[in-house]
């Protein structure tokens, strides 16, 4: 028997119930597959993690979907279940995701003037946005966050971890990397500025492991407690490589869409499957390849696109905005700072201005994604590569 995980699944599945139908959802799963569930409704205090322990499946009440562990023979009678008319939509094999990057080249040097503010922020003029973004919740979902680190010492964050027996504290370095990015200091103790909404309430979840792996559960379940504390922006720099002509998720454009209704945009790292140099494109990876997640790729500092960087192909998954993802300077584990390469450095730039315009317009969810697009700087390069271009604070 093949094993899930050289596919990229992890053997669970995921089921998308209809609008308004997580009761009867749990019914029918009960009835049709004899599947025991819980649900986040019920979760008095208790862990995501912990609650998968107790039952066949768990219900994310806030997106309407269900993580189960089912047999082979449960997911084909959910899957005729999905196709009749009923509470259950849509079920879909779970996929393993990973936190998207690669690090930058040894030792690397910015050719822009680097003493106040990395060039990140120049090039998207957030060093110079007066802006002030306290009060605007962004999550950042990925490997946690260094919660001692001294960058960020006085700031309001909340945390949580949905990766079992692993606290939020980062031990990777990815998550601190991207939140630094997002949501980092203007004026650190040291080193140039490199945080864009710096006065922003930070949610850091963990939703990938210290060996920067996770499951679309795991983001599931992060992006709920996301809209449950209203945070207004969702990063995720992580995801799975997709291939040209595959459909996207039905599952996660459904939760994007309802993320959206609850005021929620979801940002998501285009990927780093590319190979530009030897004429390699790949397509944009899951989930941002889904069309009501923003779609980020990374430029450097020439404004050209990064080898790495995923584009649009066959006009599935489309690249929607880019920003800043060569040489990128941010907050790492231990209290220091790094620098990175990746689409995944580029996404939290994106969000971090989506959390300056929605402090300075009220605006979120669909409009915060049309100011985005609207404001970007139109880059001389194909839109299938850039989207509407490079990322530009109010």
């Amino acid at each position: 028997m093949t094993n899930p995980q050289d596919a990229g699944l992890t053997g669970r599945y995921l089921v998308l119930l209809e609008d308004d139908a997580v009761a009867a959802g749990a019914r029918a799963m009960s009835k049709v597959a004899g599947l025991r569930m819980a649900s986040t409704a019920d979760s008095a205090g208790a862990s995501v993690a912990s609650m998968f322990d107790e039952a066949d499946g768990l219900i994310l009440h806030e997106l309407g979907v269900a993580v189960v562990s089912a047999a082979e023979d449960q997911a084909s009678r959910l899957a005729v279940a999905a196709a009749e008319p009923g509470p259950i939509a849509t079920v879909e094999a779970e996929r393993i995701v990973h936190a998207i990057t690669a690090e930058a080249p040894a030792e690397p040097v910015a050719t822009a003037d680097e003493s106040a503010f990395t060039w990140g922020l120049q090039a998207i003029r957030a060093s110079a946005c007066p802006v002030d973004a306290t009060g605007v919740r962004v999550a950042v979902l990925d490997t946690g966050f260094d919660v001692n680190h001294p960058d960020f010492a006085g700031r309001n964050v909340t945390t949580a971890s949905f990766i079992r027996g692993e606290e939020v504290q980062d031990g990777h370095g990815h998550g601190t990397h991207c939140i630094g990015t997002a949501c980092g200091p203007r004026k650190p103790a040291t080193g140039p500025g490199y945080g864009v909404a710096f006065n922003a309430d930070i949610y850091a979840g963990k939703v990938l492991s210290n060996r920067g792996s996770g499951s679309d559960g795991g983001i599931l379940s992060g992006i709920s407690w996301a809209i449950a504390n209203g945070c207004r922006v969702v990063s995720m720099s992580l995801g799975a490589p997709t291939r040209p002509g595959t459909p996207h998720s039905t599952v996660f454009e459904q939760v994007a869409k309802r993320a959206m209704d609850a005021g929620t945009l979801i940002i998501a790292a285009a990927g780093n499957e590319s190979s530009r140099g030897t004429g390699h494109i790949a397509s944009v990876s899951h989930p941002a390849n889904c069309p009501s997640i923003m779609s980020v790729g990374a430029v450097n500092e020439a404004q050209a696109v990064a080898d790495f960087s995923c584009g649009t192909m066959d006009m599935i998954g489309q690249v929607d905005i880019v920003a800043p993802g060569e040489n990128v300077l941010s907050s790492w584990t231990g209290g220091g700072q790094k620098r990175l390469r990746g689409t995944s450095m580029a996404t939290p730039h994106v969000a971090g201005i989506a959390a300056l315009i929605s402090a300075q317009y009220g605006a979120k969810s669909w409009e915060l994604w049309a100011r985005l697009v609207q404001t970007a700087a139109r880059l001389n390069l194909p839109s299938t590569d850039v989207g509407a271009g490079l990322v530009q604070a109010p």
